[in-house]
């Protein structure tokens, strides 16, 4: 069953960052989520760390910071990689497939800057799915 919101009692927080993050609003969503991991211990910690810097990864590339971008794809990707396929109600191999997806051909350029109409294409951005009982 997928739902449009992850099930209580997750940190509002947590809520707000992710909506942002559907609503493509990546800095706003990074902020928020900075807030939350800055106050977590645990495995949680990692796991916000992973969603901030894959929200960052968009905003740059969305910004035409093409290497900034791939930094922070490749750095989000190790971080959430040992959660999947879901944690906290997100279901994480999806996320991370659209996130590949949509870097695709920005990681397969040698010189981004030098690829004419390279962007961040609307249709390929990645959007957080929640799946009921999935942890």
């Amino acid at each position: 069953m997928t739902l449009t919101e992850p099930l209580p009692p997750y940190p509002e927080l947590y809520v707000e960052g992710l909506r942002l993050f559907n609503e493509e609003d990546f800095f706003e969503c990074h902020d928020v989520l900075e807030e939350l991991w800055s106050d977590t211990q645990g495995p949680e910690r990692k796991f916000y760390q992973g969603l901030i810097q894959l929200s960052i990864s968009l905003f740059h590339f969305g910004n035409d910071n093409f290497g900034g971008a791939r930094k922070l794809y490749e750095s989000s990707r190790k971080y959430l990689e040992s959660f999947r396929p879901a944690y906290m109600n997100v279901d994480l191999d999806k996320l991370l497939a659209e996130h590949q997806s949509c870097f695709a051909e920005l990681n397969a350029c040698p010189d981004p800057f030098k690829t004419p109409g390279l962007v961040l294409r609307d249709e390929l951005v990645p959007k957080v799915t929640f799946l009921s009982g999935a942890e």
